[in-house]
């Protein structure tokens, strides 16, 4: 039965997690004919044409269907549509050091169902709302939900699934369900847009959290008899932040993460003025990457469970493959060729989150005190800093240095950061750590009846 219920457990977290990546990309293909009917250009008339402007998109590489909006008069729908993307991670980044002392505190499947609430409000705020304002408030109305909803989802699983290579597993099954909601949600909600209207991808959205969440309520009411009551006191935040081991996987996580945060918003453009790509090969750049990234986390789960003491080296092999594909984008010359760097560069994360987010648990365990909701908000922190700078920054460095520069430097930076993983090289060997509950059975024996009980035991 505890098994049954881990699995449906497992099954939650993951619908979660898959919901908020497609929320986060679905509005991709709506955005900027959101925008362009808000501001009175008669988005649903006008006819084909590129998105505008480097940030313009803020991802939208990834849609399936033509931007029918004319072209901005000026750069400010470029710096909407940047500050509405960013602004998802922004708040995220800021609550995160929050939902991670509260659900140390708390255990973790109340935060999951509280941030499974907000997202719920944040989608239908996203199916009604009529001006930019309110589209802001949802999108960050999302990040709130998201810092709490994917850290304890994440935490859950690590408390769960104590044991390897079963965690490594279930880890990378969530992983492979937020790949799937990124790649996934573009096409859906283009298509839904086209043919069913603007509200209609989000309602749908919506239900399946409704559902999910209910389905939390059956395996996990509130207020029932839990595992919080056995809960140690966790190791707060800022501690685990100076602890250098987790530094460093924190550090791996937001590098590796560069490289696509910031294509996203810019990759399109690139491809339409220096090889003249159709809508359909703007929209189907990303689609095919999310093959390789299934493969990445099949193949670094198996290698864990084989070669437990090397999950330092699948990182760094997975930061030195995005940090080649990242300079081999520059070079492409067409469609084809696009798309192999970016299948490396998603391969490449793959390995490096599969590698890595078992790790935290794992320092966790042996250095402080087994509890996961902060160390997993440092990992989630470590991504918002990724997609809160990508949307904002990228088409600026682009505009200023140029495309090439860009990749480059990503490039460079996840290829010289791997050899710090090397610090991560003993980890498999240490113990765990000297809590008080180990403090008090290690000591020795206070009197005759403490004796003799030692005596048997040694016997």
């Amino acid at each position: 039965e505890a098994r049954r219920q881990r699995r449906l457990l497992l099954v939650v977290v993951c619908v979660a997690l898959l919901l908020d990546n497609m929320l986060y990309m679905v509005i991709v293909p709506i955005i900027p004919d959101y925008i362009a009917a808000m501001r009175g250009g008669g988005g649903g008339t006008a006819g084909p044409s590129a998105p505008a402007g480097g940030n313009g998109s803020g991802g939208g590489n990834r849609s399936l269907l033509p931007a029918r909006y004319p072209p901005a008069s000026g750069g400010n729908e470029d710096v909407q549509i940047g500050v509405l993307f960013a602004s998802k991670a922004m708040l995220q980044l800021l609550v995160n050091p929050l939902s991670g002392t509260l659900i140390d505190r708390v255990g973790y499947e109340a935060p999951l169902l509280a941030g499974l609430a907000v997202m719920f409000l944040s989608t239908a705020t996203f199916a009604f709302a009529e001006n930019y304002a309110t589209l802001f408030a949802a999108r960050s109305l999302q990040g709130l939900g998201s810092a709490f909803a994917d850290t304890a989802g994440i935490a859950l699983i690590a408390d769960r699934y104590a044991e390897e290579p079963a965690r490594s597993r279930a880890l990378g099954t969530a992983l492979a369900c937020i790949s799937f909601g990124s790649l996934a949600a573009p096409p859906f909600g283009g298509v839904l847009y086209e043919f069913a209207g603007k509200r209609v991808p989000f309602l749908v959205l919506a239900c399946v959290c409704l559902l999910d969440g209910l389905l939390l309520l059956v395996l996990a009411p509130p207020g029932g008899t839990g595992a919080r009551a056995n809960m140690p006191v966790g190791t707060p935040i800022h501690r685990l932040m100076i602890d250098p081991y987790i530094a460093v996987v924190a550090g791996a996580l937001a590098t590796c993460n560069i490289p696509l945060a910031f294509l996203e918003p810019t990759i399109a453009n690139w491809m339409k003025d220096s090889m003249g790509a159709s809508e359909w090969e703007v929209g189907l750049t990303w689609l095919p990457a999310f093959f390789p990234h299934v493969l990445g986390v099949y193949v670094t789960v198996r290698l864990a469970a084989a070669y437990p003491h090397l999950q330092w080296f699948y990182g760094a092999l997975g930061m030195a493959i995005i940090g080649a594909s990242s300079c081999l984008v520059p070079a492409c010359r067409n469609f084809g060729q696009v798309i192999i760097p970016l299948c490396g560069i998603c391969f490449g994360i793959a390995l490096v989150d599969t590698a890595l987010l078992p790790t935290l648990a794992f320092l966790v365990d042996v250095r402080h005190v087994s509890v996961y909701g902060s160390v997993y908000a440092i990992a989630d922190i470590s991504y918002s800093v990724a997609y809160a700078l990508g949307p904002i920054v990228a088409g600026q460095i682009v505009h200023t240095m140029g495309f090439a520069q860009l990749n480059l430097g990503m490039g460079l930076a996840n290829v010289l950061y791997a050899p710090v993983l090397l610090f991560l090289k003993n980890v498999c060997q240490m113990k765990p750590s000297h809590s008080e509950r180990n403090i008090l059975l290690e000591e020795g024996p206070k009197g005759l009846y403490d004796t003799i009980k030692m005596e048997e035991r040694k016997g």
